[in-house]
């Protein structure tokens, strides 16, 4: 049986919770298991890909603050959302994966979580062509879609310490807990013979948080950096 870690944070700030993430990157070369993160926000906000231009990013969201990801995609609105990441070091399977096929079996994972629940999700098969630059709007293919509705997409980074998967779930409008859904996402993953250890960050992970927060995330030098 394979050992993941899992941890839940407090609802913070926008940039202190990319800071974490990448963090938490950083962290799994030492972990050496893949981390499962769930997370929440202290106040709306937007998060956009790496390589957007900001310009662009401030005309098509009115949500602020505006902090950039360090992963790729699009705008992601966190007013109302679910997030969750996933870090997974260089020696795992996921890692190797290209990056469609880790992109798919994500959101596969999503949609049998969603089943637990009774809920009928499906993993798109082809793209509906949406607003440039903005995530929710039209579909990818193998984005998660309820009753043709994109309800959750997802951006990576790979790095030679190992992937990154940053994700969103705009809840389908019906009577789900997000604590339920927590909960599913761990079972279904428990398919895969997954044994969840529960993860206290230690002082090394929150250090490397501040220091990322405070010289990066939380600047507008870096979130306007194109």
């Amino acid at each position: 049986m394979n050992s993941w870690y899992l941890v839940t944070t407090p609802a913070w700030e926008a940039a202190r919770n990319m800071a974490f993430d990448e963090a938490m990157l950083g962290a799994v070369p030492r972990l050496q298991a893949p981390v499962l993160r769930f997370y929440s926000w202290t106040q709306p906000a937007a998060t956009f890909g790496y390589f957007q231009k900001f310009q662009e990013v401030e005309r098509l969201t009115a949500l602020r603050p505006l902090v950039r990801r360090p992963t790729a995609g699009g705008i992601v609105p966190h007013d109302a959302d679910w997030t969750y990441s996933l870090a997974f070091p260089t020696g795992n399977e996921w890692h190797g994966l290209k990056a469609v096929e880790s992109y798919r079996r994500v959101h596969e994972w999503l949609c049998l979580a969603f089943r637990h629940l009774g809920v009928a999700t499906e993993v798109a098969s082809c793209c509906l062509k949406s607003a440039p630059g903005e995530c929710f709007v039209g579909h990818e293919q193998y984005d998660l879609l309820w009753q043709g509705r994109k309800v959750a997409g997802a951006a990576q980074r790979r790095t030679r310490q190992g992937l990154l998967i940053q994700g969103s779930v705009q809840p389908p409008p019906i009577q789900i807990l997000r604590s339920d859904w927590e909960g599913a996402m761990c079972h279904a993953q428990q398919g895969e013979s997954v044994r969840w250890i529960k993860l206290e960050p230690d002082a090394e992970l929150l250090g490397t948080v501040d220091v990322l927060e405070s010289t990066k995330y939380a600047l507008d030098s870096h979130n306007r950096k194109r």
